[in-house]
Formats: structure tokens, C-alpha cells, sequence
């Protein structure tokens, strides 16, 4: 599937910012699952310095500075993919195995998946998060059929409401409501599996959405998404899946992952430190649209 994704942020500065520094997460991935095959990233007003490095994770980050007055800024990333259906998930082995393979040994070797069953900024461990996940883990489950459970439970459970949290509601309070958005979903799930002492990562990307029959696909109308994904032991380094708790499903080629971290302190796609600009409210339109033809290849920044 060849997809075309648009991420649009705006900010209206009253009164002006004098001063500010910010960081970007707005290039998608390249792996097994998808191809970037072109991106743009335009800035406006145009920074005077704009650094773009991999960071830890090895997702791509821009930042970049604007050390003068400005009321406006308008943030526009343009990225072509070439997506892949992921590989079915096994059922893996029993979650109590993969769980022995994680803990710290002396003289046994480093399991680099291992940083994701720690606490994390925004999923602290909590006995709250064991209390949900438990009955999903019954003994010798195997772990992807317990993953499954976990997600299909916070689905039927939870209340999608974009009003109820914020980017930073803590998943313990997200938990507590039984409510939030795709990244309260994907966070208490992360909570619920290193709870279980397992590994989970948090997704950032953006899911292709049909419009309802008969009506036109809206222009920015789209979001960007959240989603967990689950690792697996296996040569070399094991594999990671990803579960979707918000759609219920795993994740599939009508998805394109921005960036994975711990959780989304980690991958948040616009922030920044700004000297003025005290009333502010961005705008964000997401458009993620399919692509047929050929088409022009090009990459900035």
C-alpha cells in the first residue's frame, strides 16, 4: 500500500514569542514494514539553525531555533510510504518464559528489549496496572494470546473521549477513568504488560481512515495515532508486533509508524521552549490519504 501522510501544526503566538527552541518527531521510519520513500519538512518562519540527528531509539528528530520575534508558527510535514501487512503474530511462548528472559542475570547475555520493561515517564509501575492485566494472564498462557486479551479488554472497557485527558494525563489517572484517546490506551497497556514484567513500546504514527459511504475524503480531517507494540524472543534480537488497544487489531499496512520510545515523552512530534507567546493554541490538521501512480521522489530535511 502506497500512502501519503500530511501533518500540519499551527501556532498563533498572543503576544509574540521572542525567543524558541523546538523539537521535531515528523519523519516516519524506515524498516521492515514500510519505506519512506520521500519526505519534506517545512518550517515557517524559517529557523535560522535546524539540526536533524537519530536519537537513541534511531528515530529521526529535527531541531531547530528561532531566536527572533515571530506571532506564527506553521509546521508542514510531507512523507510518501510504501507499506507491508506485517507478519501474523505466533502465539509465542508462555508470557512467564519470555518474562524469565528479561530479568537481570549475572553473566547472562544483554537482551536489548529489556529497557522497555522499566518504568517510564508517563507509565510509572503501579500495582493498579498488575490488578488490570492479571486475569489476562493466566498461568502458561502464551504471551501474544495474552497480549490479545489484554487489548481486547481495555477496548470493551475504556471510553474513547478526546475531552476527558490531555497529552499529559499520567496513565495511572487514564486508568483510573476508564477513558481517554489512542494514547491513554496505549499507555495503560504498556503499564499492564511491564506491569506483568514484559516488554512494550510506544508507537507514533498515523492510521489510514476511511470516510463514511458516499462521503469525500476531508482534506486534515485525519489524526495522528498511538499504539503498543509487544516483543517476542527469537534469533537475533526477537521481534516486536504491535496491537492496536484503541481499534482493537494489530496493526496492519494501512499504518505508518513515526517513532518508537518508551513511551510519549519519548516521540511527541512537536514541542518546544519559547520566551513570550503566553496565549497560544495549536492547530493540527493529519491528512493520510492512498496513492496510485507514479510519483516525484524528493527529500529535505
Amino acid at each position: 500500500m502506497r500512502l501519503r501522510v500530511i501533518h500540519e501544526t499551527t501556532y498563533h503566538y498572543t503576544p509574540a514569542v521572542k525567543n524558541a527552541l523546538h523539537l521535531a518527531h515528523l519523519r516516519p521510519r524506515s524498516d521492515g514494514a514500510q519505506q519512506l520513500l520521500s519526505h519534506t519538512l517545512q518550517i515557517e518562519p524559517k529557523p535560522l539553525q535546524c539540526d536533524v540527528a537519530e536519537d537513541v531509539f534511531g528515530n529521526t528528530r529535527a531541531c531547530f531555533s528561532l531566536p527572533f520575534t515571530h506571532a506564527l508558527l506553521h509546521v508542514r510535514a510531507e512523507s510518501l510510504l510504501e507499506t507491508l501487512a506485517p507478519p501474523a503474530p505466533p502465539p509465542g511462548p508462555p508470557w512467564e518464559a519470555v518474562r524469565e528472559s528479561l530479568r537481570y542475570r549475572r553473566g547472562a547475555p544483554y537482551e536489548s528489549a529489556a529497557e522497555f520493561a522499566f518504568p517510564s515517564p508517563y507509565v510509572p509501575r503501579h500495582d493498579d496496572f498488575v490488578a488490570y492485566a492479571r486475569p489476562s494472564f493466566a498461568a502458561g498462557r502464551p504471551l501474544m494470546d495474552a497480549a490479545r486479551d489484554l487489548m481486547s479488554r481495555i477496548h470493551a472497557d475504556f471510553e474513547y473521549a478526546a475531552q476527558a485527558t490531555d497529552a499529559s494525563t499520567p496513565a495511572l489517572e487514564s486508568l483510573r477513568l476508564r477513558r481517554g484517546v489512542c494514547q491513554d490506551f496505549a499507555h495503560v497497556m504498556i503499564g499492564c504488560l511491564r506491569g506483568m514484567g514484559l516488554a512494550a513500546r510506544y508507537v507514533s504514527g498515523y492510521l489510514l481512515t476511511e470516510p463514511p459511504p458516499g462521503q469525500p475524503r476531508l482534506v486534515g480531517a485525519d489524526a495522528s495515532h498511538a499504539w503498543v507494540s509487544v516483543w517476542l524472543p527469537g534469533e537475533p534480537d526477537g521481534e516486536w508486533f504491535g496491537l492496536d488497544p484503541t481499534n482493537d487489531r494489530a496493526a496492519g499496512a494501512d499504518y505508518v509508524t513515526l517513532a518508537l520510545g518508551r513511551d510519549f515523552s519519548d516521540v511527541s512530534p512537536l514541542r518546544g521552549v519559547i520566551h513570550g507567546g503566553d496565549h497560544h493554541v495549536p492547530h493540527v490538521a493529519v491528512t493520510v490519504e492512498p496513492v496510485a501512480g507514479p510519483v516525484m521522489v524528493k527529500n529535505s530535511l
